[in-house]
C-alpha cells in the first residue's frame, strides 16, 4: 500500500457514509422505534456505516427539526430514561424516495467503476 493511501480510503468512506447515513438511520427506524445507542451499535455492526456520538445526534436533532422523527422519552430497565426516536409520515415519505432512487443510483455508480471508459474528444 503507498503512504497515504488509508487516508485516501479513510476520506473516501466519510464521503460515502456522510451521503447515506441520514437514510440508513431512517431505514433502521422503519420497524420500530430507536433510541440513540441502539442506532449507534447498528451502525457499528455493519462496519462501513459506523460512527461516533458527536455524528449521530446531531443528526437526529436535525431530523427531529426537520419532522421527519419525532421522540418519546421511555423508562429503561437498566438505566435512565431513554429518548426513542421514530419516523413521522414525512420521515417515512423521505425513505420511500431514496429507497426508489438509490437501485438508479447506485448502477450507475456501479457501471462507471465496473467498465473503462474512454473520452471521446481530445485530452485537455
Amino acid at each position: 500500500m503507498e503512504p497515504g493511501d488509508s487516508t485516501k480510503q479513510a476520506r473516501a468512506a466519510a464521503q460515502l457514509r456522510k451521503g447515506v447515513l441520514e437514510y440508513c438511520v431512517l431505514a433502521l427506524m422503519r420497524d420500530r422505534p430507536r433510541y440513540g445507542v441502539e442506532l449507534l451499535q447498528a451502525l457499528e455492526d455493519s462496519g462501513t456505516l459506523a460512527t461516533s456520538q458527536g455524528t449521530v445526534y446531531p443528526l437526529l436533532s436535525r431530523l427531529r427539526r426537520d419532522d421527519l422523527v419525532t421522540t418519546t422519552w421511555q423508562e429503561s430497565a437498566s438505566g435512565p430514561p431513554r429518548r426513542y426516536y421514530a419516523l413521522t409520515d414525512s420521515g417515512r415519505a423521505a425513505l420511500e424516495e431514496f429507497t426508489r432512487v438509490w437501485p438508479g443510483f447506485r448502477n450507475a455508480v456501479d457501471g462507471f467503476l465496473a467498465i473503462p471508459h474512454h473520452s471521446t474528444g481530445d485530452p485537455a
